[in-house]
């Protein structure tokens, strides 16, 4: 399903701000939901929604009329945060939508699945609140893209060459491991908007030596890759087998549930209609 009025959430980030204008560029009605309408300017053919991405209410008006998501938030802050922003925009407009159906790129981050047990997931749950996020996503029935890019705008000079790994269960310790450009950021997550091939498809993006490809280049990357499976505990393709279900906290176990059952009926409802 290739959407036609897109909103994007963590629009005034520094990922979310190109993603805007790549949305506009590729001809989408863009909505860009904000915290300030005041402070954003993101021109003409931009449409300014103010809200809160941690209210529903705020989120469900948000989504109104809408049929893609592109999710570009991202907290980094401590264990509470991180989940109100990186895991409750997602669930939010989940709950939102009601069982609708839209087309969804979330951008989480490189080596999520391997890298549970560290000192930094420990002290932030950055990594366990971005994986539960992933997750609800996978178990919602809608068709999606999940792009875990490497670190920011740290490439070389001539590294513009996109490349998608799905090395799950490798742990990047650095720049080194990968790194990419916000603006190639953004272009993939909206390009996954339009793509057939993309669908149910997780991978870590990084740029490499090289010149960027074409639109025409980039729908073939997306086919090569596996897709996730469709089963629980709805993990991406290779993810390791280090977070397992019950022992993730009960409202996390219950909200994951609850979008799974919703998923379900929509899904016999749209067959009871065929």
């Amino acid at each position: 399903m290739r959407p036609t009025h897109v909103l994007f959430v963590g629009a005034s980030g520094s990922v979310g701000r190109y993603a805007v204008r790549e949305g506009v560029a590729r001809g989408y009605r863009v909505r860009a939901l904000v915290r300030d309408a005041s402070r954003e300017c993101f021109g003409p053919n931009v449409e300014i929604c103010e809200g809160d991405l941690k209210n529903v209410d705020d989120m469900r008006r948000a989504l109104d009329g809408i049929d893609g998501i592109v999710f570009t938030m991202g907290a980094n802050g401590g264990p509470t945060l991180n989940e109100d922003v990186d895991y409750g925009a997602v669930k939010n407009a989940l709950d939102a939508l009601d069982g609708r159906r839209a087309r969804i790129a979330l951008m989480t981050a490189i080596g999520l699945a391997a890298d549970m047990d560290t000192e930094y997931n420990r002290a932030t749950q950055a990594h366990d609140w971005k994986r539960r996020s992933e997750r609800l996503v996978r178990a919602s029935g809608n068709e999606y893209t999940i792009v875990r890019p490497g670190w920011f705008d740290m490439e070389g000079a001539d590294e513009h060459h996109l490349r998608f790994r799905q090395d799950q269960r490798h742990v990047p310790t650095g720049p080194a491991d990968g790194s990419v450009a916000r603006r190639q950021i953004a272009q993939t997550l909206v390009a996954a908007l339009g793509c057939e091939e993309a669908d149910r498809k997780t991978f870590n993006l990084v740029d490499e030596l090289g010149q960027p490809q074409s639109d025409a280049e980039i729908a073939p990357m997306f086919a090569a890759l596996e897709a996730d499976p469709r089963d629980a505990p709805f993990d991406g393709y290779d993810d390791p087998d280090n977070f397992p279900l019950h022992a993730q906290p009960k409202r996390v176990r219950e909200e994951l549930a609850y979008v799974e059952t919703m998923a379900h009926a929509t899904a016999t409802m749209t067959h009871a209609r065929c």
